[in-house]
């Protein structure tokens, strides 16, 4: 038996919801359940071969009950997946150690330098843990069994998808900026893009009526073969927007995956941070791709990882993934790299950031890639600070192009963004009466850490809204169910850390709640980029604590500001009060990002040298602001 086999037990079933208040806390029943004793960890802190038990319920689906402690303290209590955090010990060499669980780690608001505690890397940050249990070898972990259920094969689900809003033909209005040398024309509509028949089809049954702008300029640049840096504000069509052109290329060229043999070689590679973006990004291929050759496959952690080789082994041209699975399934042999023709970072800003650089770099450096010279590197966010567009010109050739969109969706006035001044005890309050002034409405609520996520949200099961959570902690099948419970309206709250934040595309949701604000502007867009998607309008709250958020003050009052949105006289005090300087980003004018290599009069250095570029940038940007 090979020794990625392995036993493929499917995790689903729930408990009901056992909760004691009469001693005033949170407190709640603990139980062992069919499922009770699930060992998809990976070893760690303290843990036994047995792994640990769960405890949860099913009437918010909440991986952990939640105690008080006589002192009112509130503690977690048996967490779930704990024993993943761990493991921090020396690997195994490449790809001997299975990547998934610190792609849990770092996509999550825990994690705010992007470093974490990492699973055994390889080289990269291991090495911490001196004890038996932190240095066991990776045989000696409980495997990962479960296995997703498969997507719908039923062609009406397979494209279904939410109306545009009233202010989608506000897109025609937005500002456009490609910059770089000899930009192919945009196209108007989908027609000049000259897609194939079966594609063509596709896009019309997904919905697709005319492309947004990021659509209109990035389709015609992939097609001619430059490499693309992309920063659209979220809701904005970026996923198509590389989709189409790839899949066009592919099928013309008759691309046909290999079935059933050892080693899959892609043409296509897209990486994102987050499990829950890249399934999505897997589902989006996989229908434009639908009744053509071309076969999508996605690998991410958290899932049996003999049942995404066999997947694999069905045959594979665009290979979607999370960073640890897809360097493990390429250590393993699973995946070649020979034939890549396509690189795509999504949330490139955040594949590029402390936490992923050195897995980005491993990926473009593991044998058998090509060079950036003979490949093509796309990368797409909805936010490209300098330092990230500095790292960035390592992975792109020197002649890409910079597509900026201005502010659409998530900062403008599509939604309505409205700050609340609140210490942190009595957020807890607020947001309950925010919640009861909103009623049904889906919603979305943000907060730092994974402990902070599972609290809140037993405190809203407590008070009766129908409420479940998401971040880096819960076992993969509890994240899906959770998703699926919030999209499908089971329940109306959906409590989510910074995995949230990025990417994901769930219909309807009305409002955005910041119950912690991020360390970040950048945070904040793609957090508030929930609500108001394509032409819909939404709200976002974010509840502002004077004692911990005054360094972001100055970059919100850019962000309301540049989005027409009125600025209360007291967050506009503290931002020019003279305290919170550090969290201050200049505008770049009407663009999200703007490109480095742009000199202060709008003209390309000569030199090409982005060190100076980025001095001239930030020189002309303090004199605009002097």
């Amino acid at each position: 038996m090979d020794e990625w086999e392995e036993q493929e037990t499917a995790t689903s079933g729930t408990c009901a919801l056992t909760s004691d208040t009469s001693t005033g806390g949170t407190q709640g029943d603990f139980w062992n359940s069919d499922h009770g004793e699930f060992q998809g960890g990976r070893g760690g802190r303290g843990r036994g071969r047995g792994g640990f038990k769960n405890s949860f319920f099913s009437g918010a689906h909440l991986t952990l009950c939640l105690r008080s402690d006589g002192d009112g303290q509130n503690n977690t209590a048996e967490r779930s997946s704990f024993s993943r955090r761990g493991g921090r010990g020396r690997g195994r060499g490449f790809g001997r150690t299975d990547h998934s669980d610190f792609d849990a780690n770092e996509e999550d608001g825990d994690n705010k330098n992007g470093s974490g505690e990492q699973g055994g890397r390889d080289g990269f940050g291991g090495g911490h843990g001196d004890t038996p249990a932190e240095n066991a070898d990776a045989s000696d972990r409980p495997r990962v069994t479960y296995v997703p259920p498969p997507p719908s094969e039923d062609e009406e689900s397979i494209f279904s998808h939410y109306e545009s809003g009233v202010n989608f033909d506000k897109y025609d209005e937005i500002l456009v900026d490609v910059s770089g040398t000899n930009p192919p024309p945009a196209i108007m509509t989908f027609d000049e893009a000259a897609l194939c028949e079966s594609l063509k089809r596709n896009v019309s049954k997904s919905g697709y009526v005319k492309p947004t702008p990021v659509q209109k300029h990035g389709i015609p640049i992939i097609s001619a073969g430059r490499d693309l840096m992309a920063c659209a504000q979220t809701g904005s069509g970026k996923t198509a927007a590389f989709l189409l052109p790839i899949l066009q290329q592919l099928m013309a060229d008759g691309a046909a995956a290999s079935c059933f043999s050892e080693m899959q070689e892609p043409d296509a590679i897209i990486v994102a941070p987050t499990r829950e973006l890249i399934n999505q990004i897997y589902l989006e291929a996989r229908k434009f791709a639908y009744g053509t050759c071309v076969r999508p496959v996605v690998v991410y952690g958290g899932v049996s990882t003999g049942h995404q080789i066999r997947d694999l082994s069905r045959g594979c041209n665009v290979l979607c993934g999370t960073p640890g699975r897809l360097l493990d399934m390429i250590g393993r042999g699973k995946v070649g790299l020979t034939k890549v023709r396509y690189l795509v970072l999504d949330e490139a800003d955040r594949m590029l950031d402390m936490g992923f650089e050195p897995d980005m770099r491993r990926l473009v450096g593991s044998p058998g890639m090509p060079s950036k010279e003979n490949r093509q590197t796309l990368m797409f966010s909805a936010t490209f600070p300098e330092d990230i567009q500095r790292l960035a010109a390592d992975f792109l050739k020197t002649d890409y192009l910079f597509l900026a969109v201005g502010i659409v969706g998530g900062a403008c006035s599509d939604v309505e963004q409205t700050f609340v001044q609140v210490t942190k005890f009595a957020k807890r309050e607020q947001l309950i009466d925010l919640l009861k002034s909103t009623g049904s409405e889906r919603t979305m609520v943000f907060v730092e850490t994974k402990r902070q996520a599972d609290f809140i949200a037993t405190i809203l099961c407590q008070e009766k809204f129908p409420t479940t959570s998401i971040h880096g902690d819960r076992e993969q099948w509890q994240r899906e169910q959770a998703l699926g419970d919030f999209r499908s309206g089971k329940c109306s709250v959906l409590v989510a850390t910074s995995v949230g934040a990025r990417g994901l595309d769930i219909p309807d949701v009305q409002f955005v709640v910041n119950f912690d604000l991020p360390n970040n502007i950048d945070e904040y867009v793609h957090r508030i980029g929930r609500t108001g998607r394509c032409g819909n309008t939404g709200r976002a709250v974010s509840f502002y604590d004077p004692g911990a958020d005054s360094e972001l003050a100055r970059s919100l009052v850019t962000i309301l500001s540049k989005a027409q949105q009125e600025v209360p006289s007291w967050l506009e005090e503290s931002a020019f009060s003279g305290h919170s300087p550090s969290g201050f980003n200049p505008p770049r004018k009407h663009f999200a990002s703007t490109d480095l290599r742009k000199g202060p009069q709008g003209g390309f250095f000569q030199d090409g040298s982005v060190t100076s570029q980025l001095a001239a940038q930030t020189a002309a940007d303090d004199e605009e602001w002097e």
